[in-house]
């Protein structure tokens, strides 16, 4: 086995691992300061007015109703569309959507070079001529690659522009970010000069995912050195994004779910009620003197019911 594949592996590894720890990370963080901004979408029956359970006499006393499918119809736009930054800010969206969307038909790439290779190993004939199923693959393939491709680089460069040149996003651009832009739009480069040159119809990479995926390495067809640097320049990238802020892909469903759209109430016994409990033990280091926090000894139930204002 090549030192590719290797690092592909390890890239993956990475990620995974990445993922994990910071997801199981901020599901045990203590409980958010919520917004209580209405309307929350999985109010079933009352969302669409900007209403809540608590109009209801005697909330306490019912079982509370709620709606995933509501949820799904305000998730699904913003996840795919960025509907928030259409409705905000309409000159960005037509630079960052590009990027997004891109990205998001490059990993359904991965899928359907993923599902080629494998189906490789079984007969499936992925080509023009291999028949409706092996011909669907390899024209979808096609298609999805190079669109994703181009309009991540398109996204990139816009945004790589905007970020340069725009006195108002250069203001709060850090190095960091410049360097996210580059090395993304360095990746989509190598990659698309690759295709064109090396791998037209992502034969080449089809092969490498079976090698990958069957744990077979003599599968993996010999590599230029154009494609050696694409799937290094791309395996180094998804080991990277999961340890910076572009974590964003899935750290937004805490976002959303645990600080804008939590409304469950605290009640005695829901186990909601041990959280803040035992919030309230931690000591306070404010040093604001309405807080009256000396981070040594009271915690947040001496602060609210010790009386009146030390002098």
């Amino acid at each position: 086995m090549g030192i590719v594949p290797i690092i592909t592996y390890l890239s993956v590894i990475v990620f995974v691992v990445s993922v994990v720890t910071r997801f199981i990370k901020l599901s045990t963080l203590p409980v958010h300061l919520r917004w209580e901004v209405y309307p929350v979408p999985h109010e079933k029956g009352k969302g669409h007015y900007g209403g809540s359970y608590l109009e209801e006499y005697e909330w306490w006393t019912k079982p509370r109703q709620t709606s995933k499918l509501a949820e799904l119809k305000v998730m699904l736009p913003e996840i795919i569309l960025l509907a928030g930054v259409w409705e905000h800010n309409k000159k960005h969206w037509f630079r960052t959507f590009p990027f997004h969307f891109g990205l998001y038909l490059l990993a359904g790439l991965v899928v359907l070079l993923a599902v080629g290779g494998v189906g490789s190993v079984f007969g499936l004939n992925v080509a023009a001529d291999g028949g409706a199923s092996g011909a669907l693959i390899y024209y979808l393939t096609i298609a999805v690659g190079y669109a994703g491709l181009v309009l991540a680089l398109i996204g990139s460069l816009a945004l790589l522009v905007r970020r340069t040149f725009n006195a108002d996003y250069r203001e709060y651009t850090t190095g960091a970010d410049y360097f996210n832009l580059l090395f993304f739009t360095a990746t989509l480069v190598v990659a698309l000069f690759s295709r064109l040159t090396a791998d037209l119809h992502f034969d080449g990479l089809r092969g490498f995912f079976q090698g990958l995926l069957t744990l077979n390495g003599s599968a993996v067809p010999p590599l230029t050195a154009l494609q050696s640097l694409e799937i290094v320049c791309a395996s180094l990238l998804v080991a990277y994004i999961p340890l910076t802020h572009m974590s964003h892909f899935f750290t937004k469903w805490f976002t959303y779910h645990d600080v804008r759209w939590s409304d469950e109430p605290n009640l005695a016994g829901s186990g909601f009620d041990e959280k803040i409990a035992k919030q309230l033990e931690a000591t306070v280091d404010w040093s604001a003197p309405h807080i009256r926090g000396d981070g040594k000894k009271k915690n947040w139930i001496d602060v609210v019911t010790s009386s009146g204002r030390e002098e």
